[in-house]
């Protein structure tokens, strides 16, 4: 069980920008084998994070006037939150990603290019994109709010009008950060070894870290299926997941293999992916 809280900690410090130091840190220590091992709680980080965004969300909803424009404040801010509490961190994968994919077609050309830490212009456009169609698609869920005429799917009488929007929040970040770990399991990693940070955590996953994840996206899951009808869900992680084939596709024939950047660019696809099935279901 220490073990198992260390693990977790590491992959909040690793990938959060929720403070894990002092006496803390050192009481969770480092090294690759744990690195390694705590690819399994990324889905436990999607639920610090998509808790934090759909807490800010709600709150607003019930602070700011209601008028149509409410969800897309709320909308806007609780992104913010996710990426001051993460750092931008997919975000900045995503850009890469898209620069070094963008900007040539030759493989060792794009792994160098996706190693610049400078934005280009492929990566702007993919950033503006990405946060815009998260943003439009939680704002269109606020305003339909889950209901039709009215009437909210799942519940006779909705205790709080943005449940629906919270849910989505929670469950989104929680699956998109538990099918990128299929990549690793999948594709080789590839790009510079010996200055990548993501090394020890990709260059191999075990089938306990997998199970671990697993049981983290269960049970976020299960909660949130006491707000959202089963169908939803099965439709928004469908979409995820055809996300993720395609993200593998691309990443198999441009690239033979994958980089941290990847991840992140996955995480933010599979993301998108999974907001874009529940509006489709609405």
């Amino acid at each position: 069980m220490m073990n198992f809280i260390r693990e977790f900690l590491l992959a909040v410090q690793f990938f959060t920008r929720i403070p894990v130091t002092g006496a803390l840190a050192e009481w969770v220590g480092f090294s690759p084998a744990m690195l390694r091992a705590s690819a399994g709680h990324f889905p436990a980080v999607g639920m610090l994070v998509g808790a934090a965004a759909a807490a800010v969300y709600a709150v607003l909803l019930v602070l700011l006037p209601d008028t149509v424009f409410a969800p897309m404040v709320a909308a806007v801010l609780s992104t913010v939150v996710t990426v001051l509490m993460t750092g931008g961190f997919h975000e900045d994968g995503l850009a890469d990603v898209a620069d070094g994919l963008g900007g040539s077609y030759d493989r060792h050309r794009a792994l160098d290019i996706m190693k610049d830490s400078r934005v280009g212009a492929f990566g702007a456009m993919a950033l503006v994109l990405a946060l815009l169609a998260k943003v439009a698609m939680l704002a269109l869920l606020g305003s339909v709010d889950g209901a039709v005429d009215g009437v909210p799917v799942g519940f006779d009488e909705a205790p709080f009008k943005g449940w629906y929007v919270c849910s989505a929040l929670f469950a989104g970040h929680v699956v998109s950060r538990t099918l990128p770990l299929l990549l690793i399991a999948w594709l080789p990693h590839v790009g510079d070894v010996a200055g990548s940070k993501s090394k020890p955590l990709a260059d191999a996953i075990s089938g306990r870290s997998l199970l671990v994840a697993v049981l983290w996206c269960f049970i976020a899951l299960a909660l949130v299926l006491l707000m959202q009808e089963a169908t939803d869900l099965i439709v928004a992680c469908s979409f995820s997941l055809i996300a993720l084939l395609w993200m593998h596709r691309l990443f198999k024939r441009r690239l033979q293999g994958f980089t941290g950047d990847c991840l992140g660019a996955t995480q933010q696809v599979c993301e998108i992916a999974f907001y874009l099935g529940l509006a489709i279901t609405l």
